[in-house]
């Protein structure tokens, strides 16, 4: 390796971890669940009270959400692969929760705005 390829790998390094550090703080703390089942608006809930809600769909699936201590969680779900429950918590603005084949997205929103938008979040 010669000095330039150091230089080069240093200066990628430090980019990609003032990128990582620039985007988690700018990551807002939501304030609302919204549940859509197959793209249609389900429910929304408080992300502050803690409440346990089975979402159930057409065939006698479910989906068992569990909203504790200002996060949301899937702890329960009648599909195969159970990927949505394995998902981690989510709290912050516009992380989701998905499970395919149940239709369901849980997505947190927050009442502030965002100076960022959606898509670079």
């Amino acid at each position: 390796m010669k000095r330039n390829d150091i230089i080069l790998i240093i200066a990628i390094l430090v980019f990609a971890f003032g990128t990582i550090v620039f985007f988690n703080l700018t990551k807002s703390e939501g304030d609302k669940v919204v549940i859509t089942i197959d793209g249609k608006p389900y429910k929304t809930l408080d992300l502050n009270t803690d409440t346990t809600l089975n979402i159930e769909g057409e065939d006698g699936e479910y989906n068992l959400l569990v909203i504790e201590n200002g996060v949301a969680s899937m702890k329960d779900a009648s599909c195969p692969d159970l990927i949505c429950v394995h998902q981690s918590d989510i709290h912050f603005d516009n992380e989701t929760i998905v499970c395919l084949p149940n239709k369901v997205v849980v997505e947190i929103e927050s009442s502030e705005s965002n100076e960022i938008d959606g898509i670079v979040n």
